[in-house]
């Protein structure tokens, strides 16, 4: 891509976040703004009792493979850390998915069939084993259950049972995004073993589907909001001590959360965050990641009580920051495009950079 279209393609991004920044800057309730402090050689990110010494490139790849646009990460219950990139799709022997353990030493690496579309990924353990489930867009188009090695539990496409998708869409591989393709993007886990799927950059539709990846309902679709989207992107069952059980959907130009019963009947919407991308929960706290350089974290009121790696004022100024990894700055983000919690309550951050960067953020 050449340098005028990727500003243009920039000047785009931007100006489809304008009014989730400005809604975040408004936010009732929202804390003091720091954006990083330095200890010794340490720094650190976050406000309050939310404190966490932050780590920029904390897993390293063997030099036969290079990240190429880090976009998923989840963690297993030994603490294994699996992270999915987008993959060069000209680069169709190249691993799309990197194994680390707790302290981000390389283990393997798998996934070439994503290349090009890699996108969203969970573990889930179900009975005494766990998977992965994997979302692929673009070119790709389909969701994948795999063992934690990779191999192949089922894979399903467009669903076309659904009546929201154009004749042929489950077999087309062409890369496109319109509302009657599929691109799916993120999971979330439903109790009774099924689980719902976010075709955030297809349909803008939630799917439900079985314990066996069986088709069962979908709702949302196009809109302005209210049980309607504009890219819902990321999803999770929200099941934190004193709340009734609801799935949370970000939607992302909007700049909101939108909640609902686990049946699609919606709740509410909760304003103020810079292109939300994905959520992950660990006790009382939510977190969201936003495209516009942070990390916020809710409590069980859904009230922001932190906003770590804030970096929104050099993202304007600075053009095609993502390209430019010597003006990185330690503590601020770039495009934060999914988290996840540890056991423990740590956090690694995976960001939206062609070169790909992972943080590790450790509880203080």
């Amino acid at each position: 891509m050449s340098r005028a279209k990727r500003r243009t393609s920039r000047r785009r991004f931007l100006e489809k976040g304008a009014a989730a920044a400005a809604g975040a800057a408004i936010l009732a309730g929202a804390p003091r703004v720091v954006t990083a402090s330095r200890t010794s050689d340490e720094v650190i990110v976050g406000q309050g009792d939310y404190r966490y010494r932050i780590e920029h490139g904390w897993s390293r790849l063997p030099d036969r493979y290079t990240w190429q646009t880090t976009h998923g990460v989840a963690v297993d219950k030994s603490g294994h850390l699996y992270v999915i990139h987008k993959g060069d799709d000209n680069r169709t022997d190249h691993p799309s998915i990197f194994v680390f353990d707790s302290e981000g030493k390389f283990i393997r690496a798998f996934g070439s069939q994503f290349q090009g579309g890699g996108h969203g990924l969970e573990v889930r353990q179900e009975g005494s084993e766990e998977f992965l489930y994997v979302a692929a867009y673009q070119q790709i188009k389909t969701i994948v259950k795999l063992t934690l090695t990779g191999e192949i539990v089922w894979e399903r496409h467009a669903p076309m049972e659904s009546g929201v998708y154009r004749e042929g869409e489950d077999s087309d591989r062409t890369k496109a995004r319109a509302r009657d393709r599929f691109a799916p993007t993120n999971f979330a886990f439903a109790d009774d073993g099924g689980f719902w799927l976010a075709d955030g950059y297809g349909s803008f539709r939630i799917h439900r589907y079985d314990t066996d990846g069986v088709w069962v309902s979908c709702f949302g679709g196009p809109g302005t909001g209210e049980g309607t989207f504009q890219l819902p992107h990321g999803l999770w069952l929200d099941k934190r001590k004193g709340r009734e059980p609801e799935l949370v959907v970000t939607d992302r130009v909007h700049g909101t959360l939108q909640t609902f019963t686990p049946d699609g009947q919606y709740r509410q919407t909760v304003k103020g965050f810079g292109l939300p991308a994905n959520i992950d929960v660990w006790e009382n706290l939510m977190l969201v990641t936003e495209l516009q350089a942070r990390v916020s974290l809710l409590n069980e009121k859904n009230e922001v009580v932190a906003r770590l790696g804030s970096g929104q004022e050099r993202l304007e100024q600075i053009q095609d920051l993502r390209d430019q990894p010597g003006a990185w700055k330690d503590g601020q983000f770039i495009h934060p495009h999914d988290a996840c919690f540890t056991s423990a309550g740590d956090i690694v951050v995976a960001e939206w950079v062609g070169t790909g960067r992972l943080s590790k953020l450790t509880r203080i």
